[in-house]
């Protein structure tokens, strides 16, 4: 996890409150070849009209957000999407988030791939998939989560557990890494959406992680910025619980 467990506490201490920071997920606007109909996977296609339309959309409900940091994918879709939503940040490149590697796959219309024996296990037994001469799925997943989990301890470490930072990435990669939040395995991540310019949210805690949002695309995004710790004890001391455990009855969402 992202965090080691805290010490346990006398009696009568209280809530034991153990949290970090809050990773948003952005997906990289619309390219060329998703108008087309292609798989881009590491090929270096630029966002088109409508996706650019969207970076922007998308940096305006940004802009609110304080980021400790800024993180992408070395493909240039992610890096034009940050350069219109977020001009004045300086993206740091993660290897890890980079696309699926789909090897002889890659620059293919869907169409065409859909006819493919590989099809159907992508689909429905991902965790088996192996592109010809690329990436194993779960190969790609283990090092995005991975990759993200070390971002987060790490950002928690220097900026403190109210720390929010974004990771530009791409849709494969973003859903292994919800479905690893959620604890499900690999061969239901097709049963997740990530939209271009989709913002999802997670915060990963000593116990678990918590989806906060997922494949938003429109809508204030302040809420996910985490209170002050006092603010955030006293809830926890209210509520009889732990930032781990998650609220019977569904809580007072975000706003608490």
């Amino acid at each position: 996890m992202a965090c080691e467990p805290a010490k346990a506490r006398g009696r009568g201490a209280g809530p034991r409150v153990v949290t970090v920071a809050t990773l948003l997920l952005l997906r990289h606007g619309r390219t060329t070849a998703n108008a087309d109909g292609g798989l881009a996977g590491r090929q270096p296609v630029e966002l088109d009209e409508t996706g650019r339309a969207q970076a922007s959309a998308v940096g305006e409900r940004l802009r609110p957000v304080p980021l400790a940091a800024v993180v992408t994918s070395p493909l240039i879709r992610c890096r034009q999407t940050l350069e219109l939503a977020l001009p004045e940040a300086a993206p740091l490149v993660e290897e890890g988030l980079i696309e699926c590697d789909y090897g002889a796959w890659e620059g293919q219309p869907l169409k065409k791939l859909a006819k493919e024996p590989l099809w159907p296990v992508v689909q429905q037994h991902p965790s088996a998939a192996v592109f010809p001469e690329g990436e194993a799925m779960a190969a790609m997943a283990a090092r995005a989560v991975a990759a993200v989990r070390t971002w987060d301890a790490r950002i928690t470490a220097e900026h403190g557990p109210e720390a929010v930072w974004l990771a530009c990435s791409h849709g494969d990669v973003i859903k292994a890494i919800v479905a690893d939040a959620l604890g499900v395995h690999l061969d239901l991540f097709q049963r997740i959406v990530a939209d271009p310019a989709s913002v999802t949210a997670i915060r990963y805690t000593s116990l678990r992680p918590f989806l906060l949002r997922l494949n938003d695309t429109g809508g204030d995004l302040t809420g996910l910025v985490p209170p002050p710790p006092k603010r955030r004890r006293r809830a926890a001391r209210a509520a009889g619980a732990a930032d781990s455990d998650a609220p019977v009855g569904g809580g007072a969402g975000a706003g608490r």
